[in-house]
């Protein structure tokens, strides 16, 4: 009887004992032992197949378990998050909305191609050397808190694992948000935030895109020092002693006392007198007092540094107190927004703020009237400069990535520090974005920006004219304050 056995060899798996094999061949006939060889044959390749095949399934085993165990990593190509913290409730909800709106447009042209559009985002559909990965901007709501907006951080860098920050408008909340970016080793770049402080702390993962209050007070007092030697369109020679009186109201946070700062650094340099200034909460509900203290001081020039809802109270309480300055300035803020004007009505007419950016500067930029119509269709009304500001925060972020070719801190961050984006690129009117120290102190801030000092004219149904710098006017000036009536 033959003795037969199986096991794993380089001989195709089966192995006979020779001895049995050589017992066979005395035992039977040639036929009967050519056909046992012949089964024998088709035996060890069958098993030579079979081993093939179970090759070829531990193969296709083997990716599926990759497929199945891996499937955030194959998302991760395709998707960038980054944490974008702003006020999103509260006294400060209708300007969140409008920052929001601005940072999603700029993200929605990254993400889709818009041919028609003369900036090189429009052309990518993703960000072209990370493969086309979208930018996906995760929202937080700071409340105006800065404790909460530092909570906000956090939560977005452990819980949704962004790659880095954006925000928050508010300077005392990006003052503390930015220590947890710095705290993590993740990059923060700020389109909107001016106090001059929050780029003079030597961070290294803190980058600013707006010009801050420094020059935007230089601006201010250029261009009453150019009234008074009638450098303004429209105007003569404005007598200094008619605006030199200066009552000056900030918010109390970390923005409206960097404002009044350099306000009083910069009146004394050009010869101004401070006669009144005080700081006062921007969620207050009555500003009559302040009012009055503004009146009785005997300024003739008013400058402001307020919110939303505390510059429309201001406004409303000096009219009903019959108020009558010279000149009324503001810095940005609720005097940039939408509801200001629209809240007040004919009441905004010939108040000056200082801005960055006017729909009448299209006139000079094209690609600033064809983003506005863009941002018109989606928020319903024309970007201004702090909503203008984002977008631009959400582009240098995707130029940082695209240069970068990484999602890694260090390579991020290397971009950023080289980076020259040109003045064709964007829609302010900047010379572009370059980050360096402009002013003594200053790390890491975009050395080539600018301002603008806008006027309301014609409300209800009126326009920001530029009106400064002078070269640049869209519209002659209104001066003195045409007071109300």
């Amino acid at each position: 009887m033959v003795q037969c056995y199986y096991r794993a060899s380089s001989w195709g798996g089966i192995h006979i004992p020779q001895s049995s094999i050589s017992h066979l061949r005395r035992g039977v006939d040639a036929e009967s032992y050519r056909k046992f060889q012949y089964a024998l044959k088709m035996r060890k390749e069958a098993f030579k197949t079979m081993r093939r095949k179970s090759s070829i399934v531990w193969v296709l085993c083997l990716a599926l378990t990759v497929v199945m165990v891996f499937p955030v990593m194959a998302v991760a190509a395709e998707e960038i998050k980054i944490g974008y913290i702003l006020p999103l409730s509260g006294a400060l909800a209708p300007t969140g909305k409008a920052l929001r709106e601005g940072a999603e447009l700029a993200a929605d042209i990254i993400n889709n191609k818009y041919p028609d559009l003369k900036i090189s985002i429009a052309q990518w559909e993703g960000i072209p050397n990370l493969g086309g990965a979208k930018i996906k901007l995760v929202f937080a709501d700071h409340r105006g808190d800065p404790g909460w907006g530092a909570d906000q951080a956090k939560r977005l860098i452990r819980d949704e694992k962004v790659i880095g920050l954006a925000g928050c408008y508010n300077s005392s909340v990006t003052k503390t948000a930015s220590v947890e970016a710095e705290r993590a080793g993740i990059p923060f770049i700020n389109g909107d935030s001016t106090s001059p402080a929050l780029t003079k702390r030597g961070l290294k993962w803190f980058w600013r895109v707006t010009p801050h209050e420094t020059w935007f007070t230089a601006d201010l007092f250029n261009f009453l020092d150019g009234l008074t030697k009638g450098k303004a369109p429209g105007v003569k020679a404005v007598p200094k002693e008619q605006i030199d009186k200066l009552a000056v109201a900030v918010e109390n946070t970390e923005w409206g006392s960097a404002a009044l700062k350099a306000i009083e650094e910069f009146a004394a340099k050009h010869g101004y007198k401070i006669v009144e200034s005080f700081k006062y909460p921007h969620t207050a509900a009555d500003l009559s007092s302040e009012a009055r203290r503004m009146m009785a001081s005997g300024a003739n020039t008013y400058l402001f540094a307020s919110y939303l809802a505390d510059s429309i109270l201001f406004i409303k309480t000096l009219k009903e107190l019959g108020a009558s300055p010279r000149l009324i300035w503001g810095q940005d803020a609720g005097f940039v927004e939408p509801d200001f004007p629209k809240t007040l009505g004919a009441a905004v007419n010939g108040i000056l703020t200082r801005d960055l950016f006017s729909v009448e500067l299209g006139k000079v930029k094209p690609v600033a009237i064809a983003l506005n119509e863009l941002y018109r269709k989606k928020a319903g009304y024309d970007f201004h400069g702090s909503s203008a500001r984002n977008f631009v925060g959400v582009q240098v972020w995707a130029h940082a990535l695209n240069a970068a070719k990484s999602t890694k801190p260090e390579a991020i961050r290397k971009a950023l520090n080289i980076m020259n984006l040109p003045a064709d690129e964007l829609l302010m009117p900047w010379k572009g974005v370059r980050f360096g120290s402009p002013f003594p102190g200053d790390t890491q801030q975009n050395e080539l920006g600018s301002g603008v000092i806008n006027q309301l004219q014609g409300f209800p149904d009126g326009k920001l004219h530029v009106v400064y710098p002078f070269e640049f006017a869209t519209a002659d000036l209104i001066h003195p304050f045409p007071g109300w009536k």
